[in-house]
């Protein structure tokens, strides 16, 4: 080995073993190494942050975008609120959630098509009583699985459509991976939906991640706008609906002043308002279900220009809150600071006056709608103290069919190759912007960052150790050690090389390493590249067996309520059969 060759395998066995360490953060360690490369001189100076321009690490952090922008304008709620019942039986349930997580990460990063389901999966399973760790985990490895099935699904199959393009002249196209990604992803998705569950050991009530803040109810109302489905129903009708989004129905607002009672048989008028208590993310998915609005006209008249968006904040009112022992009306809380008070949360009392009017108490918990660039000054001008932020979005969906077409588009566009995939990627972006379905400040806040630094740090690395000649020589040794042995056999070898590698560092990383040691075996073998290509997209994707592998199976580690040791139980069996399966139809799709 030469001088360059020892420097670059010291540098990534520190890497390694960092990240297998986890003391020190996976960006944090792979941009260190970067730099240790240009100081050592391994890495040409003129080439060190090349890898943040890479085609790859701009779609990973354009993908986030497109995702979050989907989210907003509740195009996944459109889905899912249709589909998930409390009433199912578990390993139907697990069936449908999985499907449903599968196909949304093929096209949509799998990491936030998780984001997006996980609330929606431990929501069902409080309705229903039982643990969420009897779910999570089969809803994590259904959009792991999900994900291999297109170019966007997963970040090692834009990683290894770039290296292919850069050694082979052309990368693989949007559904390149779907033949054997995609089926392999159907075989496994049937396993864990028929019986892999069962393996799964028990987690006690696992949901203990759902701290006291987030199970607190508010009184809140919601307006029936003209037009709306509720107008001319009796109060009655709209209970089955309101319990079937966990919430509850109080009241009426007509005029301006709260109606007695419950008043269940007087039917609807256009912008009378629900009373109504829910937790926020029940109060938003039953607004955005059922066509209701937040406020009446004129006040909503007040948010309409909220060029940053809007969202949902909580705040506690202390004793010396200017808000404290006024109403939300009385202090012009609307037309002041352009903020509207969604609902109260007073300990379990309940609320007989309209919110808006309603007064507010020390200890008190509010719910506000206001834009997002004036949270903080919102929030200080009356007095109050914010909660722990949690992440509550408000739902665009009066612009749901609109993100869906633009992304539709783009990804139309991309995959006849009329436009290069980032670029049809960063013009759904703009398209999002200039909607307003996503402000400026959300474009930033949802590209995650670490993982832009991970792949702009990594590539340079993965491309010296190319140069030097490394990849070379790990290639040949695997050639050698597996020496005689037929196709599939190596193919298999190499898989699980690099399956392991994916549950004991990041599945990004992994592909960077892996992907030219694929290509470097198969010239020396003298075949096509493109079977161990294949190979290594689904195994760095299959990452089953630790909570560290892949960032899925690290977000459910609380909710669920699991242990280190818990994720090989079901990940094992489901590890090998994706090499039993996803081999042969690599040699029928992908011959050498």
């Amino acid at each position: 080995m030469t001088s360059e060759q020892i420097t670059l395998f010291a540098l990534f066995g520190a890497v390694f073993g960092l990240l297998l360490w986890g003391r020190f953060r996976y960006d944090l360690v792979a941009f260190a190494a970067l730099m240790a490369g240009v100081v050592l001189g391994v890495v040409p100076s003129e080439r060190a942050f090349e890898g943040f321009g890479h085609p790859a690490t701009l779609v990973v952090a354009l993908v986030l975008v497109v995702s979050a922008g989907l989210v907003n304008s509740g195009a996944v709620l459109l889905i899912t609120r249709t589909l998930v019942s409390s009433s199912r039986r578990l390993g139907g349930h697990i069936a449908l959630m999985g499907g449903v997580g599968g196909v949304l990460s093929a096209f949509m990063n799998n990491v936030a098509a998780l984001a997006l389901l996980m609330p929606v999966d431990i929501q069902t399973a409080r309705k229903a009583g039982r643990s969420p760790g009897l779910s999570l985990m089969p809803l994590s490895f259904a959009t792991i699985l999900g994900g291999m099935a297109t170019l966007i699904g997963t970040p090692p199959n834009i990683i290894i459509a770039a290296i292919r393009g850069d050694a082979l002249g052309e990368p693989f196209r949007m559904f390149d991976f779907a033949p054997v990604g995609g089926l392999t992803a159907l075989v496994g998705l049937a396993f864990v939906a028929l019986g892999g569950w069962r393996l799964i050991p028990s987690t006690g009530d696992g949901a203990g991640a759902v701290s006291a803040s987030e199970m607190k109810n508010y009184i809140a109302e919601l307006t029936v706008p003209e037009g709306a489905k509720f107008v001319g129903r009796r109060v009655r009708d709209v209970e089955e609906l309101a319990a079937k989004a966990d919430v509850g129905v109080l009241g009426l607002v007509r005029g301006g002043k709260r109606l007695y009672g419950a008043q269940r048989l007087t039917r609807i008028e256009p912008e009378d308002a629900l009373v109504l208590e829910a937790v926020p993310d029940a109060l938003d998915e039953f607004r955005a279900s059922h066509a209701l609005v937040f406020s009446d006209e004129k006040r909503r008249e007040l948010l309409a220009d909220a060029g940053a968006g809007l969202g949902l904040i909580e705040v506690v009112v202390p004793e010396d809150a200017r808000i404290a022992g006024r109403s939300a009306h009385g202090i012009g809380l609307s037309w002041r600071q352009r903020t509207i008070l969604m609902g109260i949360s007073r300990q379990g009392k309940r609320i007989t006056s309209q919110v808006r009017k309603e007064i507010v108490k020390p200890g008190d918990i509010l719910l506000l709608l206001a834009p997002n660039d004036r949270v903080v000054e919102v929030t200080d001008w009356i007095g109050a103290l914010p909660l722990a932020d949690r992440g509550l979005a408000v739902t665009q969906d009066s612009k749901t069919w609109l993100a869906i077409g633009l992304f539709a588009a783009a990804v139309a566009a991309a995959s006849l190759g009329l436009i290069y995939l980032p670029v049809a990627l960063g013009i759904v972006v703009v398209g999002y912007v200039l909607t307003r379905i996503l402000t400026l400040t959300e474009l930033y806040d949802h590209i995650e960052w670490p993982v832009v630094v991970l792949l702009g740090s990594m590539i340079p690395l993965g491309a010296a150790l190319e140069a030097s000649g490394g990849t070379e020589l790990i290639a040949g040794a695997l050639v050698r050690m597996t020496q005689g042995w037929p196709a599939w056999a190596i193919l298999t070898a190499l898989m699980v090389v690099t399956m392991t590698l994916s549950d004991v560092l990041n599945n990004t990383a992994t592909a960077i390493v892996a992907a030219p040691i694929g290509i470097q075996m198969a010239t020396t073998l003298g075949v096509s590249p493109d079977p161990f290509l294949m190979a290594v997209a689904v195994a760095a994707s299959s990452a089953f067996l630790t909570p560290i592998g892949h960032k899925n199976n690290t977000l459910i580690l609380g909710p669920g309520g699991y242990s280190f040791g818990d994720y090989w139980r079901m990940g094992l069996p489901l590890e090998v059969l994706v090499v039993a399966v996803s081999i042969p139809l690599i040699l029928v799709f992908w011959p050498l």
